[in-house]
């Protein structure tokens, strides 16, 4: 059977920390990978996951349509618009190059599967920098990103709300609910045309957590909440519907539901 290639892209971060110890003081930097729930999740499955890390995609990510048919579902979690918008040529030689935010619109229009998960760097993110706002491939998103920092934190948790009318949907096939306590979000605006397959409850302001659209002939998704801690605590990923919910929502995009 042919597996679907899934690119997932960014879900990685570089920590630079000072430690002072009375007098004396140094310096440590740690590097940190977000995505390995999903990578387990996606073992041995119908799906063949690569995992480009945020400070491969500048580079990494292709620069050409031709590279981005390779994929059959491309995922952007927690990196910003600035990794793509600014690769090296363009950053350091002040060189042209193509717009991949552009690419990645027009590569879902012709019938790729697009999604963005939330974190700090995703929609609009933390002080807004994500800076997805008014970009190419939130054209093709089915929610809008708010011009301001956007986070809704929860810290004491919600249970993620099923929107009645989707409870059938073939994302939700063979879920045990309710789904875990999520810690936070980013909040976002549903489109015209989007369908809002669950949400925040009431409490927290009922927001967007799962929404699906389309784009040409392209399917879309936006998981607001996050792929693994912190907004998605060990609780959830643990839940035996953890890989189920990712495979259900991987068919779909790609197609199959």
């Amino acid at each position: 059977m042919t597996r679907t290639k899934v690119l997932l892209v960014g879900e990685s971060w570089a920590t630079s920390a000072t430690h002072v110890k009375g007098f004396d003081q140094f310096n440590s930097v740690t590097f940190h990978l977000g995505a390995e729930p999903l990578v387990a999740a996606l073992r041995d499955s119908p799906y063949e996951l690569t995992y480009m890390p945020a400070h491969e995609a500048a580079q990494g990510l292709p620069f050409t349509m031709e590279g981005l048919d390779a994929y059959d579902v491309i995922l952007l979690s927690d990196i910003g618009a600035n990794t793509l918008l600014l690769p090296t040529e363009v950053w350091l030689q002040g060189k042209p190059m193509p717009n991949r935010l552009k690419l990645l619109r027009d590569w879902t229009a012709k019938g790729g599967g697009l999604a963005m998960i939330g974190g700090y760097f995703s929609f609009q993110g933390i002080d807004g920098k994500a800076r997805w706002r008014r970009t190419a491939v939130e054209e093709a998103l089915p929610v809008e990103c708010l011009p301001y920092d956007d986070r809704i934190e929860v810290p004491e948790g919600f249970v993620p709300e099923i929107a009645e009318a989707f409870k059938d949907h073939p994302i939700f096939a063979g879920l045990e609910m309710p789904m875990p306590l999520l810690l936070g979000a980013n909040e976002v605006v549903v489109k015209p045309g989007g369908e809002m397959l669950a949400r925040l409850p009431a409490s927290e302001g009922g927001h967007p957590l799962l929404v699906t659209g389309t784009h040409g002939k392209g399917r879309t998704l936006a998981w607001t909440s996050d792929i693994g801690p912190h907004w998605l605590p060990q609780p959830f990923v643990d839940w035996a519907g953890y890989a189920t919910l990712w495979r259900n929502a991987l068919g779909w995009l790609a197609g199959r539901g």
